[in-house]
């Protein structure tokens, strides 16, 4: 509810903010600070990083400062109409320290910046997205969260987190601004994607379309002023495209943050008889002496065996999550490397993703076992990656190259039976871009051969459902 009191616009809300901190609840994406602030507070050392607890005495009157109805749609529930938004919006914030300090001067293990934020300030930034924290798993580099839509990954000076369905990811950029500034961080670099929808129309303010959400990030003065950042489209407007931002301004100090890369795996109509594996139903109920968390962590893990997940990242860390009636997520963590799985198995909408961080020479492996698992009729892939990343891949190991002579043009899945018949795989079109210094981003369509119409019979291909523009 909006105070009587409230000021009119952005630059009175500026005013009074320099009077009194702003409790993180508040903030709303028009919500600004001033460059001074920084200078009011002092830099902190490494090894006691600022307090990033909110104090919430005396300032209800600041509260109702902060006007949100610019953001009130996406504080309200959509009716579930049977089909659900599988692909995910993902977003990846990097910071540096303000003091100037190279990120290498932490030890391994040490936990500092995003990952000293407690509990707390993690749940208000998922609660800002329209999502919660179900479990998580750490080791000494990365705290990964499954999240009730998706995932959330930690680093010390990352943090990235990809949702699905109706959430409102980038509602929360406003916070990790706040919370980063509060450790005495800057913000280094920011990235957001994510694939066309199949639904858009059930999508929440402010992701109705990508130019909605162009003009959402270019609000936040502090980012798009001092990051300046652009969109891209990579791929046919009528068919699979996937959206870019990125906003790059990032100090390069060694090669082990100069090599970064981030292959995504977009499925669609999924095998029926693997969708089948994730619907709760399909194994035991609750066992006598087992706790409701107890049979679902069982279930999980049936379900990750049953579908061969754990196979495709030997020697991680698991995180799985069943969910009623259906659906899996599943966080692996392994060094410094994620791996995340999303699965949605309804008839008519069924999806599955698999995404990792994982710095391979060569991905052909990789990708034929995670297609090969899942069977789609089509799936896109994508490919982010900085120039030194790229070179450390083998010249056939990058599944975006544009080489005719390129393994990936054609990826064939062996029958699973003895005698049955062999899967073939085309790749329909190929999208490269070069954004900002030397961030690469590839995007490709690969179509299950027999659902591709011969030239011959001078039709159109086929056009699958949720071909929007959005």
């Amino acid at each position: 509810m909006t105070s009587m009191n409230q000021p009119e616009n952005v630059s009175d809300i500026t005013s009074h903010l320099s009077e009194a901190r702003v409790p993180l609840e508040s903030i709303t994406s028009d919500y600004v600070y001033s460059s001074g602030d920084d200078e009011k507070e002092s830099v902190q050392s490494s090894h006691k990083p600022m307090s990033t607890a909110v104090d919430i005495e005396n300032m209800e009157e600041v509260d109702n400062m902060i006007s949100i109805t610019s953001e009130i749609s996406g504080e309200i529930d959509r009716d579930y109409t049977g089909q659900f938004e599988g692909p995910e919006k993902t977003l990846e914030c990097m910071f540096r320290r303000k003091d100037g300090q190279p990120l290498e001067a932490i030890a391994p293990g040490t936990r500092a910046g995003l990952r000293t934020l407690p509990r707390k300030d993690l749940d208000l930034i998922c609660k800002r997205a329209r999502c919660t924290i179900l479990s998580s798993i750490s080791n000494q580099y990365i705290d990964a969260y499954v999240l009730s839509e998706s995932s959330l990954f930690v680093y010390n000076y990352m943090l990235m987190i990809k949702t699905c369905g109706t959430t409102t990811l980038l509602r929360c950029l406003a916070i990790l601004i706040e919370l980063g500034r509060r450790l005495d961080l800057e913000l280094d670099w920011v990235g957001y994607s994510r694939k066309n929808f199949n639904f858009p129309d059930d999508q929440c303010f402010p992701h109705g379309s990508f130019t909605q959400e162009l003009e959402y990030l270019y609000s936040h003065k502090r980012l798009y002023e001092k990051l300046n950042g652009n969109g891209y489209t990579l791929g046919p407007i009528t068919d699979d495209h996937w959206f870019v931002f990125v906003a790059d301004k990032t100090i390069r100090r060694n090669i082990d943050l100069d090599n970064d890369r981030v292959l995504n795996i977009m499925m669609f109509d999924i095998d029926p008889e693997i969708a089948e594996k994730f619907y709760y139903d399909k194994y035991a109920p609750k066992k006598e002496g087992e706790t409701e968390s107890d049979t679902t962590k069982r279930i999980s893990f049936e379900q990750t065996r049953a579908a061969g997940i754990d196979a495709l990242c030997p020697g991680a860390l698991f995180d799985p999550r069943a969910f009623e009636p259906c659906g899996y997520s599943m966080n692996a963590i392994l060094y410094k490397s994620y791996y995340t799985m999303h699965i949605t198995p309804e008839e008519g909408s069924s999806y599955a993703s698999f995404e990792t961080n994982q710095k391979l020479a060569s991905y052909t492996s990789l990708i034929n076992n995670v297609v090969r698992s899942f069977k789609p009729r089509r799936f896109v892939m994508t490919l982010m990656a900085d120039e030194g990343g790229l070179k450390e891949m083998k010249p056939n190991g990058n599944p975006l190259a544009s080489d005719n002579s390129c393994p990936f043009t054609k990826i064939v899945i062996p029958p699973k039976f003895k005698g049955g018949k062999e899967s073939t795989y085309k790749r329909t079109n190929l999208a490269s871009v070069k954004v900002e210094d030397d961030c690469c981003c590839m995007m490709g369509n690969w179509t299950i051969a027999e659902d591709l119409v011969d030239n011959n019979n001078h039709t159109q291909g086929m056009r699958y459902r949720g071909m929007s523009f959005a």
